[in-house]
This record gives structure tokens, sequence and C-alpha cells, in this order.
């Protein structure tokens, strides 16, 4: 099977040559990731036994300490589940663990190393790419029939997966040790064209393998084509006379030769490789340090010169690549290699400062937030229409329930009508059991708001399908309790949370919307391009979405079933979570616009 390549341009206006991963590779990798996210999850398992014993034995009831280990094991699961991907892709430059084992490593378009909301990006897509069911058949379609094998979650982030194998420098015939001048070539060109040596080095390389008269056959038709070169040639058989030919060839080669009916930049190509390729070797072993170590391993002195040395092959390549006239040759693969790892190591994304979480969270979150408020409330209109709708229909009718609610719902609202009567609230949940009912909340809507999100891909047709269909779940289990007659015990549960879960919901569908008006609507830009810009815009959106969950989770866990609190301190509750959030969403009032947001025209 032919490798996929492509092709990117580096800053130094280098074109880079990159092969594709392909579908085995990365499905191996992929396999090796989830097998170690098994032994964390059974790692956390044990860990989870063990804060319930040290929780009993440090003084703590049975029941709180198991409480908060269980709170503590779902929280880490889900972080598992999401998190190993992004964080490893994001602060290892691009390789999980099965990644790098496989040499595999997730690069930006133009060769860039990732960025975290690169690699937020394209892991959380990843909920469509698993479809159906786990089994990947989105993604691997996607990868199966792309000349740069992106699955959707590459083609939004912007990224491609590519090999990385450490190549063996091209065989010398002439030994020499680094630093020493190349021999003078015997002579000013050689006997053969590059097509005729590639025939005659393939011949030389299966010879020991071949039967004696298969041996011979084939030496006698390379023995014809060949003849205007063999003039001279000493040996006992043609096959012997080839092989005699073959190593003045590589000998002439080496020492930097033009090749025969060589024009132009084409006949510098052997002096190139002869002149520079000790040069190239002992950069190689410089590199395979810095990649080990890293950059500061070298010192200031040493960086300055990886830099020029740097700069001296990029320079070579582009010669050599002119020099080759396209052709597929073993020592441009070979120094492409080389750029390419030392450019992947120069441009890799450095450690991000604590500060600047704090400054994208409550910076730059809030003003993009601001910045997307068209696509976010769209997404509120989706949400709550269907909402109120649901909600009307079901408080007028309450046999409509059937038709939008599961059977345990009903049963629920059985419960609700006896918790009324007996005066608590709408869930009767333990205080000792709240901290793992908060984990378990925050878990299921953050993944709802990536859904929201990842849907967008679909040109934002599964997003909004997924915004209405919570709207229309939450609006008849309003309606329900409403035609029961006891809606207060529904808007004492949702009114303390319902400012950060129901926003960040908006915000999340808001995100994903952003992603479709990309391929819907993209302006001026090609499609791809816009994608992968709303792409970046949308994970700023997701981030707060987060944030908001978190705290709505908490409250949800912690504040929502207390049942000694009455309606009207739950609704002054709420109303603080409310001038919380618009105290959130104004931080970085005027600021300049974010890169990517076009400013408000003037009036």
């Amino acid at each position: 099977m032919i490798p996929q390549t492509v092709d990117v341009e580096t800053p130094e206006l280098v074109v880079l040559t990159y092969t594709v991963a392909g579908v085995g590779s990365r499905a191996a990798a992929a396999l090796i990731d989830y097998l170690i996210s098994v032994l964390f999850i059974i790692m956390l398992f044990v860990l989870f036994v063990a804060m319930g014993a040290g929780g009993v034995m440090a003084g703590a009831s049975p029941d709180a300490a198991v409480g908060w280990a269980m709170a503590v094991l779902a929280m880490a699961q889900f972080i598992v589940l999401w998190g190993y991907y992004v964080l490893f892709e994001a602060l290892a430059d691009g390789q999980t663990p099965g990644k790098r084992y496989m040499k595999l490593r997730v690069v930006r378009d133009g060769g860039l190393s990732i960025t975290f909301g690169a690699s937020a990006v394209r892991n959380l897509v990843r909920i469509i790419d698993m479809q159906p069911a786990f089994f990947y058949g989105v993604g691997i379609f996607s990868v199966a029939f792309q000349k740069e094998g992106k699955r959707l979650g590459d083609i939004a982030a912007g990224t491609l997966v590519v090999k990385e194998e450490a190549l063996a420098a091209p065989a010398v015939a002439i030994p020499r040790r680094e630093g020493d001048a190349p021999p003078m070539p015997t002579a000013l060109h050689t006997a053969l064209t590059d097509r005729e040596f590639d025939l005659l080095d393939h011949f030389a390389k299966r010879s020991p393998e071949l039967a004696p008269e298969v041996r011979a056959r084939f030496a006698a038709s390379f023995h014809d084509q060949l003849a205007h070169a063999l003039k001279g040639v000493e040996g006992d058989t043609e096959a012997s006379r080839l092989l005699r030919l073959h190593a003045d060839e590589a000998r002439a080669r080496a020492a930097g030769a033009a090749a025969r009916h060589g024009t132009g930049a084409a006949r510098e190509r052997h002096a190139i490789i002869a002149t520079n390729a000790p040069r190239w070797a002992g950069f190689s072993n410089r590199l395979a340090a810095a990649r080990k170590g890293g950059l500061r391993r070298l010192g200031e002195d040493g960086v300055r010169e990886f830099v020029q040395e740097y700069r001296e092959l990029t320079a070579d390549l582009a010669r050599l690549r002119t020099a080759s006239k396209g052709a597929s040759v073993p020592e441009v693969f070979y120094l492409n290699r080389l750029v390419a790892a030392a450019h992947n190591l120069l441009y890799r994304r450095r450690a991000i400062p604590t500060g600047d979480i704090a400054v994208f969270l409550f910076d730059t979150v809030p003003r993009e937030i601001r910045a997307s408020a068209r696509p976010i409330l769209l997404a509120a209109a989706l949400l709550f229409t269907p909402m109120a709708v649901a909600g009307i229909a079901v408080a007028r009718d309450a046999d409509a329930a059937a038709a939008f609610l599961p059977p345990q719902m009903f049963d629920r609202v059985e419960d609700g009508l006896r918790a009324a009567e007996r005066g608590t609230g709408y869930v009767d949940v333990p205080e000792i059991y709240r901290p793992t009912m908060a984990s378990q909340l925050i878990a299921n809507n953050i993944q709802v708001a990536f859904l929201a999100f990842a849907a967008g891909i679909s040109a934002g047709i599964l997003t909004v399908f997924v915004l209405v269909m919570n709207g229309v779940s939450i609006g008849a289990v309003i309606g329900l309790y409403v035609a029961k007659g006891i809606p207060g015990l529904m808007l004492a549960f949702i009114a303390p949370h319902g400012p950060f879960e129901l926003s960040a919901i908006c915000i999340a569908g808001g995100a994903g919307l952003l992603l479709g008006k990309a391929l819907v609507l993209p302006g001026n830009r090609t499609r791809r391009r816009a994608l992968v810009e709303n792409a970046q815009r949308a994970a700023r959106l997701v981030a707060g979405s987060v944030l908001l969950l978190l705290f709505a989770g908490l409250i949800e866990g912690f504040v929502s079933p207390i049942p000694y609190w009455p309606l009207a301190l739950k609704l002054v509750f709420a109303a603080t979570m409310l001038v919380l959030l618009y105290v959130y969403l104004r931080l970085g009032a005027g600021r300049a616009p974010l890169a990517g947001v076009r400013a408000p025209r003037a009036p």
C-alpha cells in the first residue's frame, strides 16, 4: 500500500512532506490508550476502596466516607474518559502513550504543535466520530476517504495525525569522518542516468536472493539495456560486470559526480548529498538528544547552534528538492524527516502559565460569550420554545406527558405528591449521598454540553435536535408537576441551579451552531477554514459552559435538595446566582475584540 503524504509549508517557506498515519496504526494506538485508561480506572477503584476504609479509620461514619469516595471515583472516571486524550496531546506535544509507542503525532495544519484548544475540539468531536456505538464507523469512514487521513474531529480542529518514525541515514559508499571534505569525483559525471542507476541498484540488492538461473536471466536483460556504460568494465559473467558497474556508480555519486544527462539544478544533486551528508548525520544525533531531554538541556549556545543548523538544513532540503525535480529520492525523504522533526521541536508549544488559565476563564471566555450572543440566543430559543410548548401542553392534559417522558418519571411524580404531603423536597437525598449526586450530575450535564457542541459538525442539524429534545423533556416534566398541582415542589428544586445550568446548555448549543454556521454560511472563507476558525471560538464557549456546569452541579447536589429551605429563600438564592452570572458575563468588557471575532460595525 502506497503511504499517503501531505505537504505543509513552514514559516521558513520550506515545504515539508509528512506521511499520514493510516487507519491500522491509529487503531493500534487507540487500543493501547484504551488499555491504559482501563488500568487507570482500576487504580481509581482501588483508591475508592482505600478512601472509604481510610475515612472510617479517621472517625467518619461509614456512609459518609463511602459517599465522598464514590463522588471522587465518579469525577475521576469522567476526567479519565474525557481528559486523557486532551491532556496528553496538549501537554506531550501531540502524543498520547499509544501514539508515542506507534510513532504517531498530532500536529496542526502547517506542521505546528497542537494547542489545548485544537486538542479539545478534535477530542470532543470524538462523540460523533465514535458512532455507531463506540465502533468509530464515522471516524474510520472519514479517515479512509480523505487524502489527509482526517476524522471529523481533525477537520474541525485543523489537525492531522502523522507518522514520525526515525529513519537511518542513506548508506554512503565511501565512509568518512564527520567534518572531512568529500573526495574528488573520479569523473565529471556518472555513466548512468538516475533512472538507470535505480534499476541497477534494485538488481544489485535483490541479486543475492535470486536463484542462479533467474539471476542470469535478469543480468542478460540489464546487460543489453546498460551496454553503453559497460564498456571497459571487467567481470567473468554478465552479473559480475553489472555488480562492478553498480559499485563504480555508487562511488561516483557518493563523491558528488553529476548524473549522466542531468541538466540545470539536477546536476548538483549528488554533490549536495556528498558534501552535506556528514553534517546531516551529526544533526540527526543532536536532534535525538534534544528530543529526549528538551532544548533546555542544550544550553543557550547549544540552542543557538541548533537553530542555525536547522536553517541550514532547510536550505539543503530546498536545494535537494529542486535538484531532484520532484522524484522520489531517499535522501530527500531522509532530510525531510530531519527537518520535520526539528521543526516540531522548535515550534513546540511551551507550558501554559497558571495565570494564563485564569485570564482565559475570566476574561477570554466571557468576551467570547458576548461576541457569540446571536448563536447563543438562537440556541436559547431552540431550548425554551419547545420547553414552553411541551410544558403548556402537559399542564393542560397530564396524559400527554406519556408521549414525551419515560414511565419512571410518572413514578417520581407520585413520589413528589407524597413528598408534598410530608413537606419534604423534590428528591429525598440523604446528606451523605449528596457528594455522589453532585459528581454524577456534573458529569452527565457536561456530557450533554459536549454533545450539543460536537453535533454542530452535522451542519448544526444534530445540535438543533439535541436542544429541542432537551427542551421538550424539561418542559414536559415541569408541565406534569403543574398538572398534578405541585409546581412549587419542582420550582424549589430547579430555581437554585437553573440559572447556571440552563445558561450553560444554551452556551454549548451556541458553540454547536457556530460549527454549523461555518459549514452552511462560511462567508468569504472556505468551509474548511471557516470550520477551523469557528471551532476555536466554539471551544471557548464550551470552556465557559463547563465552568458554569461545575457550579450548577455542586448547587444541584448540595443546595437544591435541601427540604427545609422555603421556596422564597431558594428564589432569593436563584436571584443571587443570576447576579453573579451577569457579573461573570461582563468581565473583560471594553477590551479589544478577540482574534477571529469581527468587531461590530459603527452606526
